[in-house]
């Protein structure tokens, strides 16, 4: 895990790596429970007798299960010790690029597009992340995700 002291500390970052998260495994209970969650059961993500005739060979984790894991490869990739808060803010440009097979990990990897400063010493980052899955040639997910920071 990368480490940065202040939010400041990335604003010279704009265009390079900020880090890249531990791996994170997708099982079939998590994609039932974020099913449950969304209410999303379509059989492709749920029915794994079904799925393993499908297009797929098998169930796949939903586009938005991966997306949501947003925070959870921040918290492994990097990390700005003198800030107390930080609210997601948006994203842009979301792309479900490839499937992610149930069984498999995924990790991201983190780029600073954009810093902006706010008020009182925060900052506006773009960032964006792009989600690898374990074996694939593609990225499962490509999006760019605006936070905002305060120390």
């Amino acid at each position: 895990m990368k480490s940065f002291q202040k939010i400041a500390d990335l604003q010279p970052l704009v265009g390079e790596s900020l880090g890249t998260s531990e791996w994170l495994s997708i099982d079939q209970q998590r994609v039932n429970q974020f099913a449950d969650a969304t209410g999303d059961h379509q059989w492709i993500h749920v029915d794994v007798e079904r799925a393993q005739k499908g297009p797929f060979g098998g169930t796949i984790a939903h586009g938005f299960l991966t997306l949501s894991l947003l925070p959870a490869f921040f918290a492994t990739a990097f990390e700005i010790k003198e800030t107390k808060s930080g609210l997601n803010y948006g994203l842009d440009k979301v792309r479900f690029i490839a499937p992610v097979a149930v069984g498999k990990r995924l990790r991201a990897h983190f780029k600073l597009m954009e810093w902006s400063e706010l008020k009182g010493g925060g900052a506006q980052l773009k960032i964006e992340m792009t989600v690898e899955c374990e074996g694939a040639d593609k990225p499962a997910c490509v999006a760019e995700s605006i936070t905002r920071l305060f120390p």
